[in-house]
């Protein structure tokens, strides 16, 4: 299956299912089954509509998304995946009923690029969180290339542009294409953070079920 086809809910299959089920228990049945079927309504109208009908007001049109996702408890890595830091698949975040910041921002990545909104236009956001003093992650879309992007985050519901969210000091920000430094504009390949490359493998093997 090509790269740009990973992570996408409306092509789980009974297999993943099954395989998610036997790893986090019964309920993961109807987690999986709830964002299955919440994926396939939003195929309808497409997103792509749904943002060219809002032009100016692109956030109410993206809120589903964020508050679909945010419903999902907050869990610390540690105490979650007992590591230091894992990228769940959205698979494993919604089967678990649980992820930490980076794992909402890729869960709703994945999710409006199968609804067709262009990777140019989405960028996962590695950010400074003044209010909380951590590390932080979310999702940026930016209506048009040199647009404000509006900020999707699991710690608020409502999306607000990034001049309203003075908490979030950006540091570097990626998609399937590249990866940004905010300091000096440098600019890399996205297989050289090491757990996206694992996320991506993770990916890969669920897709292959």
């Amino acid at each position: 299956m090509a790269f740009a086809e990973l992570g996408y809910t409306t092509r789980v299959g009974p297999n993943l299912v099954t395989r998610m089920e036997q790893r986090f228990g019964p309920a993961a049945r109807g987690y999986m089954n709830r964002w299955v079927g919440f994926g396939k309504e939003q195929r309808t109208p497409p997103m792509t509509d749904r943002l060219q009908a809002a032009r100016g007001r692109e956030a109410e049109a993206l809120q589903v998304v964020n508050v679909w996702f945010n419903r999902i408890r907050f869990v610390d890595d540690s105490a979650h995946w007992n590591m230091i830091d894992y990228w769940a698949t959205p698979a494993e975040m919604v089967a678990s009923n649980g992820g930490d910041c980076e794992d909402f921002a890729i869960a709703k990545y994945f999710l409006l690029k199968e609804l067709g909104v262009p990777i140019e236009r989405l960028r996962i956001t590695y950010v400074r969180s003044l209010r909380l003093n951590q590390a932080h992650m979310v999702l940026a879309y930016y209506p048009t290339p040199d647009a404000e992007p509006l900020i999707l985050d699991n710690l608020e519901n409502r999306i607000r542009p990034a001049s309203e969210r003075s908490d979030l000091d950006p540091v570097y920000s990626f998609n399937d294409d590249e990866v940004r430094m905010v300091q000096g504009d440098r600019r890399s390949q996205p297989s050289q953070i090491r757990a996206w490359r694992s996320l991506l493998d993770r990916l890969a093997a669920e897709a292959s079920l």
